[in-house]
């Protein structure tokens, strides 16, 4: 071989050297770069262990024993006996029960919807950027950050029906009579109504505002140059523009609404004669109080299958205006 084809060879061989230990290298850091990544995937749920574990004890195992306890007849240190549909047909064919699923739809539609315009109509009158603003909104969302117990105590006292209440007094000086409130069968339910609107406007003032941001304010200059009212700004660009929020708001305001509790129970405690027992209070009565553990237990399936349908029912109408 001359001395001219040495040196091509010799340049060849210099730089398949380094070639080859850059695919070695490469493929150590590639198989590092795959290990790696292959590893990530259960780093989320590392984080996500302690509060999945919370729930799987105090809430998904409780789940599954009640819909089991559903199908039997529950008899405490005797065993439980297995009854099929019984407790099913039971809860449906009890008119108690169907009495209190329509004063909690009447009392979950008449929150969603007092709840829903109220939250809206703050969040119009709060909408900005001031520091006095900002105030205001903490001060109108403290409601929700209280506890309902205490909720329920203070308007337990402002609903006294003797006509030196507070709200009787309010009422006696416009000339109106003292109302006996939820004391009344014919008032009980408004006045649970207007406690639990009370409580969940602030919240859904708060989702309103932080849908406000993304609504786009070259719409309102353009319609503001088209003529339009502030009336019709705030139909034709706030409430398309947060068409998602109130999706959304809905389905919680009505979840809310579907499993309210706390309030009728320590405000009524169903009465006065039943006109404000709703499911949840009835369950509670069945199950607890009478110890008829598996149809309490039926009926509280029942109230989440029905939660459920409601959910999907919304998500499917949501997917079907974005198409």
């Amino acid at each position: 071989m001359s001395l001219d084809q040495a040196e091509p060879a010799v340049d060849a061989a210099a730089g398949s050297a380094p070639r080859e230990a850059g695919r070695r290298g490469g493929g150590t850091a590639g198989r590092r770069g795959r290990s790696r990544r292959s590893g990530r995937w259960w780093t989320p749920w590392l984080f996500l262990a302690p509060a999945l574990l919370l729930f799987l004890y105090f809430k998904f195992i409780p789940m599954a024993s009640a819909l089991t306890m559903s199908f039997q007849e529950v008899q405490p240190y005797l065993g439980n006996k297995w009854v099929g549909t019984e407790n099913y047909a039971t809860v449906l064919q009890s008119h108690g029960f169907r009495e209190a699923a329509w004063h909690t739809i009447v009392l979950a539609v008449g929150e969603t919807v007092g709840s829903m315009s109220l939250g809206f109509a703050l969040a119009l009158l709060m909408e900005g950027q001031s520091r006095r603003l900002g105030f205001v909104r903490s001060a109108a969302f403290l409601p929700v950050v209280v506890p309902i117990a205490v909720v329920a105590e203070l308007w337990r006292i402002m609903y006294h029906p003797t006509g030196d209440g507070m709200l009787n007094s309010v009422l006696g000086l416009v000339g109106a009579g003292p109302s006996g409130f939820i004391n009344d069968p014919d008032t009980s339910m408004a006045s649970i109504m207007v406690t639990g609107i009370w409580r969940g406007a602030p919240y859904d003032m708060m989702i309103f505002l932080a849908g406000l941001t993304s609504v786009d304010r070259g719409l309102y200059e353009a319609a503001k140059v088209d003529g339009a009212s502030r009336r019709q700004r705030v139909w034709y660009v706030t409430v398309p523009g947060l068409r998602s929020v109130f999706s959304i708001l809905f389905v919680l305001a009505a979840i809310r609404g579907l499993r309210v509790f706390t309030e009728v129970f320590l405000l009524t405690n169903g009465g006065p004669n039943g006109s404000t027992e709703v499911v949840m209070t009835l369950i509670y009565k069945l199950g607890l109080e009478q110890n008829r553990l598996g149809v309490g237990a039926a009926g509280a399936v029942l109230l989440f299958v029905a939660t459920l349908i409601l959910t999907i029912v919304v998500q499917l109408l949501r997917r079907r205006e974005s198409k």
